[in-house]
């Protein structure tokens, strides 16, 4: 089962746990590190997680993850927070930050530009409007998002 493959797998299975708890899945990721398969899982609430909700995750998911086999192969799970510079990966999540300030990256360049440093303004079905440090507006589509971060603010 390919890496892809495995981290949606994941998704469909924690997410009604997750639902339950009221929780929610900010991100699945399988990776090869240094020889080692990890299962990473990011969640989070409004107020944010706290150690009870992280071991009652990885506790529950891991039993989950061992009935329905899904991975087939050794590997360390790990559940998180997904921190002050959180991914941003569905339409919701820029609409909850809408204002704050991120860094995206396209897949594709957008007039000659692949990454931003930039506020978001608007969001709409398609697409995410954001402005620059210069006072730019950049419309992008989520299609063409790579990736996107919060930017920690102090």
């Amino acid at each position: 089962m390919s890496f892809s493959n495995i981290e949606e797998g994941c998704g469909k299975l924690v997410t009604p746990l997750l639902n339950e708890l009221g929780l929610e899945l900010v991100d699945v990721e399988f990776k090869t590190e240094s020889g080692r398969k990890i299962l990473r899982v990011f969640i989070d609430k409004p107020e944010g997680v706290n150690v009870d909700d992280l071991s009652k995750v990885s506790r529950e998911l891991g039993t989950l993850l061992d009935v329905e086999d899904l991975i087939g192969e050794r590997y360390s799970l790990e559940v998180s927070s997904p921190g002050l510079d959180r991914p941003l990966k569905k339409k919701k999540d820029f609409e909850t930050y809408a204002g704050r300030k991120i860094n995206l990256k396209t897949k594709e360049a957008v007039n000659g530009r692949k990454n931003f440093k930039v506020v978001i303004k608007e969001v709409s079905e398609d697409e995410v409007i954001v402005s620059d440090s210069e006072g730019t507006d950049w419309t992008i589509e989520f299609a063409n998002i790579e990736k996107a971060r919060l930017e920690i603010e102090i």
